[in-house]
């Protein structure tokens, strides 16, 4: 089995796992819908240049600052930083699930999944 068959099975565990917990924690689904395409919106910044557009979208496609998020929420007792952690970790494993990845510079169409 390719290595990318086997990061798009993680990318599927997180999103169901991120659909579990926000439902189990009684999540607005209507915050889930009209947040969920919200990170893409980084893709903007491909408007200025590869560079500044790879960075832009790796920095919003990555677990490190929805479990940043997600902490925070925990530590203030604040569902809705929870719920949008949730939200930005189903996200991105849905994005790993249908095979996207982190972006090179070189184009955004080379990704850790086209590279491995």
């Amino acid at each position: 089995m390719k290595i990318r068959y086997f990061l798009q099975l993680e990318g599927a565990a997180i999103f169901g796992l991120a659909l579990f917990i926000y439902a189990y924690l009684g999540g607005s689904w209507w915050l889930f819908g009209a947040l969920i395409l919200v990170p893409d919106l980084s893709m903007i910044g491909y408007a200025f240049g590869l560079k500044v557009g790879t960075f832009c979208y790796n920095l919003m496609h990555n677990y490190i600052l929805p479990a940043a998020l997600a902490m925070m929420g925990v530590y203030l007792n604040d569902a809705l930083l929870i719920q949008i952690a949730i939200i930005w970790f189903a996200h991105i494993g849905m994005d790993r699930m249908i095979g996207y990845g982190l972006k090179y510079s070189s184009g955004f169409k080379h990704t850790h999944f086209t590279r491995l």
